[in-house]
């Protein structure tokens, strides 16, 4: 029987980990090789109300995230955004070999700055743990010099410039998180390019089929577990490939449909856009016009 533990605030970060002294209420770092699990008797299911960028390296999984083990060995850095949920054993001979750091901040200490307006760009918080990123020596160099430049601060006395210090410090971590992330993206770009032929090929699929008027367009997340990816990945993959998200490759394909039935069928506008799977024609309209620069009737007359 699993256990379930919902952090609401910092300070429960440290209760849970056993830590004691608490740098500041609304942002911690966590260093795993001196954090002992010993009072994790079952599996726990953890979700907490901050963000979390975590790197850990274990000699045994230990962590689940998504229902999937996590396996740090490679040195792994996944990022969680509030209310998303890891699982933890209670393996405590891992517990006694692992090492690495966590960064929680509440999203109170970013609220008022302009990091807060530059969190939705951070797409990896959405990612799965199978998208982790793996970090190279250097990187990992990198991200440790931004984490301890952080800890240090919070060791300081808080002043009127703690904040702005700590929240800038933050955000040159995730911007690094982005760079290497980007990085990854090519290094993998074999795989990815197997990817984006397989959404071609699904989309070709999708428009071609008569239940389309049942099942109504084609959706980013259901392109996602096609592909067995977060849709905040595949989006950003396909970005990274072939300059459209995972969106614009949907309109693409539509809209390619959407000429030819125009040009091969005598149908209304109001017929094509149902059997699009539009529920109603001025959606279509408004789309394919915004599209091709021409209404439907303007493209068929031409």
């Amino acid at each position: 029987m699993s256990a379930f533990v919902h952090l609401h605030t910092i300070a429960d970060i440290y209760k849970f980990f056993g830590l004691t002294k608490i740098h500041h209420p609304l942002v911690a770092v966590v260093d795993f090789s001196q954090v002992k699990n010993d009072h994790i008797i079952e599996e726990t299911t953890v979700a907490a109300d901050f963000y979390t960028v975590m790197f850990k390296n274990y000699n045994s999984n230990t962590v689940k995230y998504g229902r999937k083990v996590v396996d740090f060995q490679d040195g792994s850095l996944i990022c969680l955004a509030p209310n998303q949920v890891i699982e933890m054993d209670s393996d405590t001979e891992a517990s006694a070999n692992m090492s690495g750091w966590g960064l929680c901040f509440h999203p109170d200490l970013i609220r008022a700055t302009s990091l807060n307006d530059k969190m939705s760009d951070y797409s990896f918080f959405s990612y799965e743990t199978s998208e982790a990123l793996h970090l190279s020596e250097k990187e990992k160099q990198i991200l440790d010099d931004c984490v301890l430049k952080i800890q240090s601060e919070l060791q300081e006395n808080i002043d009127v410039h703690s904040q702005t210090i700590i929240v800038s410090n933050i955000e040159l971590l995730l911007n690094y998180c982005t760079r290497f992330y980007g990085r990854q993206f090519i290094t993998r770009k074999s795989s990815n390019n197997a990817v984006v032929v397989q959404i071609e090929k699904l989309l070709k699929e999708y428009f071609k089929r008569s239940e389309i008027t049942e099942t109504g367009l084609p959706t980013v997340k259901y392109l996602a577990e096609q592909v067995h990816l977060s849709p905040s990945y595949l989006s950003d993959l396909l970005k990274k490939e072939t300059g459209k998200n995972t969106q614009d490759h949907i309109h693409f394909y539509l809209i390619e449909e959407a000429k030819n039935i125009l040009l091969s069928t005598n149908k209304s506008v109001g017929e094509i856009a149902y059997s699009l799977g539009f529920e109603y024609p001025q959606y279509f309209n408004k789309l394919f016009k915004q599209k091709t620069g021409k209404t439907p009737v303007e493209f068929r007359s031409s």
